[in-house]
């Protein structure tokens, strides 16, 4: 009996070690999901031009108002594939708005055809210049291969947008086109592009663009084998060019 009493008292004691540990790891990754959800955006929705639903995430800069950038997604991709770009934006002292465009992430709406999606753009930028949070006339556009295409025919019609950024730019992205033309439409605003010196249709994209110099104008050239938010992953110094560019065109 004595033995019985014994070995049960000394199983209680190991369960309440297993709980006591199991209670420490779930509240050890309860806080590191709280820390996690504290650096990151918070999830908003706004329409389209044309009524479509679209969702994005928003990271607000700490001091404001504050200039604003728009970052606009690849073909099939979503918001997701920023990484760390917008993190590192809003600590620059720039609120970032990540979207998904429509029928992307949950966002709604069909993705065709790809022209609808500059009624996104634009909604995005509209959106954010209505913010009290975000100062009036500086507000970037940064997109990505389909989303280069989108953020420069949105751009031309937005006299809020002070700068653009256009990462893998294309010249006739699956009947989207774009040419220097739009560049000269954009006139004195600032543009910077990069592209993976291995990608011949965004490099030749780069230096047409680049070469218009009715505004200050910059390029990126990248030896990593990459296209679009790709390059971010795979050349670390493209996002810290491309966060530097944004700091010095629009909060100066």
């Amino acid at each position: 009996m004595a033995k019985n009493v014994e070995s049960a008292f000394l199983t209680a004691v190991a369960l309440a070690k297993v709980v006591s540990r199991t209670m420490a790891a779930v509240v050890a990754m309860w806080l590191l999901m709280a820390s996690h959800a504290s650096a990151s955006g918070r999830a908003v929705t706004f329409p389209s031009l044309d009524g479509t639903a679209l969702s994005g995430d928003y990271f607000e800069a700490s001091s404001r108002p504050a200039p604003a950038v728009v970052l606009v997604h690849m073909l099939t991709r979503s918001k997701a594939d920023w990484g760390n770009l917008p993190d590192r934006i809003q600590a620059a002292g720039i609120t970032a708005l990540l979207i998904d465009l429509r029928g992307h992430g949950a966002s709604s709406g069909s993705s065709q055809p790809l022209a609808n999606m500059v009624q996104d753009v634009r909604a995005a930028v509209l959106w954010l210049a209505a913010r009290q949070g975000v100062r009036p006339g500086s507000i970037g556009l940064v997109g990505a291969s389909l989303g280069a295409s989108l953020s420069l025919l949105a751009a031309v019609e937005l006299p809020a947008v002070r700068a653009i950024a256009l990462l893998s730019p294309s010249l006739d992205y699956r009947g989207l086109r774009t040419d220097v033309n739009l560049v000269k439409l954009v006139g004195g605003r600032s543009m910077w592009f990069a592209a993976s010196a291995e990608d011949p249709l965004a490099l030749r994209t780069l230096r047409d663009f680049a070469a218009e110099n009715s505004g200050p104008r910059e390029q990126m050239i990248s030896n990593a084998v990459a296209h679009g938010t790709v390059l971010l992953e795979r050349d670390a110094d493209v996002g810290r060019a491309l966060v530097d560019w944004l700091r010095r065109s629009l909060l100066s």
